[in-house]
């Protein structure tokens, strides 16, 4: 909680500690699930006891979603049990429904804000045909929506082309191709097979550099050792790199940074590289995920020691899983020409696009943020549901030319 200020009466600093409170409660797991049940319910009594359907689906329904409510925390008990037929049923009941809940809440919701409009205006005055029309237009457009959602997500990922001048890029790397992959979140609905498809995808580019940026998995290295085994093919004529997500931290950070550099590819844990052709230098740095130290305190993210030592006048390169970690860039005066991101998956699914807003300085495309250019990759899989509304699944491939002006010196910090 923040620090109160001298000065100001107790009755007026209260509603903030109130507030606080709430918060708090509502981000705890009872808080969670209290609010999840409640909007469970709305979506019940919208669908199923509001247009007084006839038996059997006057109490059906509701039954139903109740189990689908929780199928929720249920399939999160069995993503942590040895895999067998039932927990995996219950993992994509689970994760599947999480995503069309979503769905189908802003459908119930947009429904009855339309029903409100027609009631009030008197363009319809039979209020129970009202009800059930609702109810109708809510299921009739979530469920063609949640079938495109999920032939998306587990589609072929959108080569996405865009060019990045660099100010004091050499000629020797204009046009040098850096192919990006991110938030693969292998795991429980995402196998060997489908990254093979990802590293043949990204390997027909023919890039010069394969930049790797964090939330590669969801599970331990013993359970997705053989699953991840396909990163080992990723071609790249000046190197294949990689950073840890946020995800990595949850089931084993140092195990799967040294899993990944088993498998050939190059960590960067607050450290950098430069490569070189034809006479032209370019640094490729790498930092931490943004709330590792969170984790594991020597993991913390420090832009400035990936970069220290980096040489001067060469154009910096920066992975770094989260957009904001931009922000520290900047406040650690650390001078780099493009941070590559993912995390935030564009918002995977709407209408979720737009609470990411909240954490996230940026959702997706390049920005600046506090002086520094991003790259906010959208994410090559997905988490949890399987579904992409809106936002489909990336490969970037950014290409890298040389921008009007002259070489800039850098800090060797």
């Amino acid at each position: 909680m923040a620090e109160l200020t001298p000065g100001v009466e107790p009755e007026a600093r209260r509603p903030r500690v109130s507030l606080s409170l709430a918060l708090r409660w509502l981000m705890s797991l009872g808080g969670i699930l209290t609010l999840m049940g409640g909007l469970h319910a709305y979506i019940a009594v919208r669908l199923f006891v509001s247009p007084q359907l006839p038996l059997p689906w006057a109490w059906l329904g509701p039954v139903l979603v109740a189990l689908l409510f929780l199928a929720l925390p249920v399939g999160m008990v069995a993503s942590r049990r040895e895999p067998t037929f039932w927990t995996q049923a219950l993992q994509w009941t689970s994760y599947v429904w999480l995503g069309a809940f979503g769905i189908l809440l802003s459908a119930v919701v947009v429904a009855d804000l339309v029903g409100l409009g027609l009631s009030w205006s008197g363009v319809v005055t039979d209020a129970l045909a009202l009800t059930r029309g609702k109810a109708l237009a809510a299921v009739g457009v979530t469920v063609p929506a949640v079938v495109y959602a999920f032939i998306t997500a587990r589609g072929r990922a959108t080569v996405e082309r865009v060019t990045v001048p660099v100010v004091g890029l050499a000629p020797g790397l204009s046009g040098m191709k850096v192919v990006q992959i991110s938030d693969i979140h292998v795991g429980p609905t995402l196998d060997g097979r489908w990254l093979r498809c990802v590293v043949e995808q990204v390997n027909a580019l023919q890039p010069d550099v394969v930049a790797v940026t964090g939330d590669l998995v969801d599970g331990t290295v013993d359970a997705l050792r053989d699953e991840v085994k396909p990163l080992s093919e990723l071609r790249a004529s000046l190197g294949v790199f990689y950073v840890t997500g946020n995800h990595e931290y949850y089931h084993g950070g140092p195990a799967w940074a040294a899993e990944v550099a088993r498998l050939g590819l190059t960590v960067l844990q607050n450290e950098h590289r430069v490569v070189e052709r034809d006479g032209a230098r370019l640094t490729i740095a790498g930092v931490t995920d943004h709330d590792a130290g969170h984790i594991i305190p020597s993991h913390a993210s420090r832009p400035e020691l990936a970069l220290r030592g980096a040489p001067r006048g060469v154009p910096r390169l920066l992975l770094a899983h989260q957009p904001r970690s931009a922000l520290r860039v900047a406040e650690a005066g650390v001078v780099v020409d493009l941070q590559l991101s993912g995390h935030t998956h564009g918002g995977q699914v709407f209408p979720f696009m737009f609470l990411i807003k909240l954490q996230q300085p940026v959702v997706r495309g390049l920005a600046t943020i506090a002086g520094v250019r991003v790259y906010t990759h959208r994410g090559t899989g997905y988490w949890g549901p399987p579904l992409r509304l809106g936002p489909s699944p990336e490969i970037a491939e950014l290409t890298l030319v040389p921008a009007p002006g002259s070489l800039h010196t850098m800090c060797n910090c």
